[in-house]
């Protein structure tokens, strides 16, 4: 079961790496299209600049399943990554053109699948309809329209691929095609039988995502409360992305035409409404505007409620530790640093109490009919040119009184039953231990940590000693907050305590032969140090 739930983190942080083209595409086509419908007239040199920068923007998001083809072959190729990419993308090419060509064979094409033509070969028309929306036009290639799905289909197995045949050696007369050349052999070759197989899988792939989109679509308030709930439910498992995803960039998230283009996901429908001189406002029902209320409000207020219940001689500590976390939360979003805080001392206040009310903003959101683009401070600054789309008068009243009930829910629940968020208690929690503090612990034999003492007091190399050493780790990554990690022998990974209070670490997630490590937004910085001491690309 580990060993699942380690796969499954290891992919949800893969699924993370082309968020910073989603990020791109808010900002682009929000602010681009906002000069070119709203403020600048129609042919200066402003005006095609700004069209461009939206072209852009509907560049990056009209091809996002080529970029998680690249993205997550390059994130799970344990080695030669490059190569592993140049594979991810070969593999997706073969992949859709494969597709295209099998379906020729059996009559479908672009003239064979329009509605007219199927009706005409007696198809009803819903079922005309149903079949005709399986099918679209993308890089060139008449085929499925599986969306995000046909990258991240193609980009697993060309991993998987490269992982299994990247060392491949062959006699000295066909040397030249072996190891990671041998790869784009196979990935190439795999693409045809991959290719038939999902002709005739797919239909059902589709069929299902019809039926949970009609779920989602039907249950209501309901469906939203419990999606928000789950959000953060799995946000300690890692997996959190796998819910979301499929929501925001998929048919499951619903479907919309703007301006005769159909939009799937609910982000992208926002960023076609963002596009649109026509529409006067964004969905309501989009799954995020929830986390405008508790990133903004709700997290602030349960952050001073747990300064409130610190000890006084531990507040001022308690706030250089939530105050950062709190204006990082706001700005851009990452909830990490601060969930973390009370998630591992106190994780019935996370489960119990923290998770049912992230689902109530979503529900109160929805309620009250805010439509917004973006939920973080940064990534609202469109809004400023648009603001005509922006629907949000509700959240006015709404943001204080979500910071008053997660404030007392919060202050309740840890006087309550004497929870042990940070300054609390006086076991050392909220502070880093120093170097010589930690080797000290450990060799009085207080702590057992497998970790020896570094050559230098870098981060970096003490994240490594951490880890067992570099002969225990095999793969290093990260997504947005934590580093993630994949070692031969788990034992000989650091206790948590260890992490916490000498690794500057605000928490740790274990798997099967797997540790994530969160660092919060500087974990980028973090991972490239760490990979460099390692020597990994």
């Amino acid at each position: 079961m580990k060993n699942i739930q380690a796969k499954l983190q290891t992919f949800a942080g893969a699924m993370m790496v082309p968020i910073i083209l989603l990020v791109l595409v808010g900002f682009f086509v929000g602010i681009g299209s906002a000069f070119t419908n709203y403020i600048l007239p129609e042919g200066n040199i402003l005006y095609n600049l700004f069209t461009m920068i939206t072209n852009l923007g509907f560049m990056f998001m009209n091809n996002l399943q080529l970029w998680f083809a690249v993205a997550i072959a390059f994130t799970l190729a344990k080695k030669e990554k490059g190569w592993a990419a140049f594979a991810g993308l070969i593999l997706f090419f073969c992949f859709m053109r494969g597709i295209e060509g099998w379906a020729a064979l059996e009559g479908w094409t672009a003239e064979t699948t329009t509605v007219d033509a199927l009706v005409k070969s007696g198809y009803t028309q819903q079922a005309a309809l149903n079949f005709n929306a399986l099918w679209s036009s993308s890089l060139g290639i008449y085929s499925y329209n599986m969306g995000i799905f046909s990258g991240i289909v193609t980009g697993l197995i060309a991993a998987g691929l490269h992982n299994k045949f990247v060392d491949t050696k062959l006699p000295a007369m066909f040397g030249f095609f072996a190891g990671t050349k041998f790869v784009i052999i196979m990935v190439a070759l795999a693409s045809i039988p991959l290719a038939i197989a999902f002709y005739y899988v797919w239909p059902y792939v589709a069929g299902a995502l019809q039926s949970i989109t009609g779920f989602i679509r039907t249950s209501g308030l309901l469906g939203t409360f419990v999606f928000g709930t789950l959000d953060k439910m799995l946000l300690p498992f890692g997996i959190h992305h796998l819910i979301a995803f499929p929501i925001e960039y998929t048919k499951v998230g619903g479907t919309m035409m703007i301006d005769g283009v159909m939009y799937e996901g609910v982000k992208n429908i926002i960023n076609g409404q963002a596009a649109s001189a026509s529409a006067t406002g964004y969905i309501t029902r989009n799954f995020t505007n929830g986390r405008l209320l508790f990133q903004l409000a709700g997290l602030p207020g349960a952050a001073f409620a747990m300064y409130r219940c610190a000890k006084p001689e531990n507040k001022k500590k308690v706030a250089s530790l939530l105050v950062p976390s709190v204006f990082t939360l706001a700005m851009v979003g990452i909830s990490e640093p601060i969930e973390y805080t009370f998630l591992f001392v106190a994780p019935a206040l996370y489960w119990l109490v923290y998770a049912p009310l992230c689902g109530l903003c979503y529900v109160a959101a929805e309620i009250t009919n805010i439509s917004i683009n973006g939920t973080a401070l940064f990534f609202m600054i469109p809004n400023l040119f648009q603001p005509q789309k922006v629907h949000a008068m509700s959240a006015l009243w709404l943001l204080p009184v979500t910071f008053i009930v997660y404030y007392f829910a919060f202050k309740f629940a840890i006087t309550k039953f004497n929870l042990k968020t940070p300054g609390r208690d006086d076991e050392g929690e909220i502070k880093l231990m120093s170097k010589k503090e930690y080797n000290e612990i450990k060799n009085s034999g207080k702590d057992e940590a497998n970790v020896s003492s570094a050559p230098e007091d870098a981060l970096e190399i003490r994240i490594i000693e951490a880890l067992g050493g570099a002969d225990n780790i095999e793969t290093v990554t990260c997504c947005a907050s934590r580093l993630r990690v994949t070692v031969k022998d788990d034992s000989l990974i650091a206790p948590d305590t260890s992490w916490k209070n000498y690794l500057e670490a605000i928490g740790v997630v274990r798997g099967k032969n797997s540790v994530q490590v969160i660092y919060g937004v500087r974990v980028v910085n973090i991972t490239t140090k760490v990979k460099d001491y390692l020597h990994l690309d």
